[in-house]
């Protein structure tokens, strides 16, 4: 006897135009309101925040003795906009998931059941990895790579003039915001190589066969993408490299199956 395939049907009603226009101008609101709502926010803690991002920094600062060490702005509207770019930042991360599901709330009226369920493990996935991907950035790069830059430093031996670091705000934001998000991003690899197994564009046996390309493509994006020292191009090559690896696994998961010809009983 045939098994009966439950029906996968779209929740959707039929809508003219101008009812989706209204419906995206909605969600739209909405999601803008969040960002607003969280950039205030940011800004009023944007001080705070600016001294968790520095906190690395100032750790090894303390460590090498550096008690009167200090960071410095040469332009009047430096630390302003410092701090306006750290409420960008902040509110980023913070708006994100009213973001993200205002856009799922737009678009899975029109998926099918079967979509809606295949999806949303990936939409958990994204803040996820992406917030695995900062973490590793500020816990273990931050550190190794501050201390390999601080290591140029020449200090005060009586016959010649020091070389010490006085870090301008708005360049260390700029660096800490790069490194994060480039952390943050490659950390998506699992999802997009995932979504596309699963609708047929790659296979895990490609992913194989390409493993050898993909290696030296990582090390590739870790140099463009973190600073010119061998400790942070390798701190983001190497989990790159396992994320790719895992990307294998869950792309066998869901790849498409081949279909079996049906032999007559």
């Amino acid at each position: 006897m045939a098994r009966l395939i439950p029906e996968d049907t779209i929740d959707d009603k039929p809508m003219p135009l101008l009812d989706h226009l209204i419906e995206l101008r909605r969600r739209l609101i909405w999601a803008a309101a969040a960002f607003m709502i969280a950039f205030f926010v940011s800004y009023y803690f944007s001080k705070q925040i600016y001294a968790f991002l520095a906190q690395p920094l100032a750790d090894i600062l303390q460590q090498r003795g550096g008690g009167d060490r200090r960071m410095i702005f040469t332009a009047l509207y430096e630390a302003f906009f410092t701090y306006l770019k750290v409420a960008l930042f902040g509110a980023a991360f913070i708006s994100f998931p009213v973001i993200s599901t205002q856009l799922w709330l737009f678009v899975a009226p029109g998926l099918y059941r079967s979509e809606k369920r295949a999806m949303l493990p990936f939409l958990v996935a994204t803040p996820v990895l992406f917030t695995l991907g900062a973490a590793l950035a500020y816990y273990f790069v931050f550190p190794f790579a501050w201390r390999f830059f601080l290591s140029f430093e020449v200090p005060s031996d009586g016959n010649g003039l020091p070389i010490q670091l006085e870090a301008k705000v708005g360049e260390y934001l700029d660096l800490v915001m790069k490194l994060v998000f480039a952390f943050g991003i490659t950390f998506e690899m699992p999802v997009l190589l995932t979504l596309l197994a699963k609708v047929g564009i790659v296979s895990s046996k490609s992913l194989r066969k390409m493993r050898r390309y993909a290696y030296v493509g990582m090390f590739v994006v870790a140099a463009i993408l973190a600073p010119p020292d061998v400790i942070t191009q390798i701190g983001l090559a190497v989990p790159l490299i396992g994320l790719y690896e895992i990307s294998i696994i869950m792309a066998r998961l869901v790849e498409p199956k081949p279909v079996e010809d049906a032999s007559d009983a």
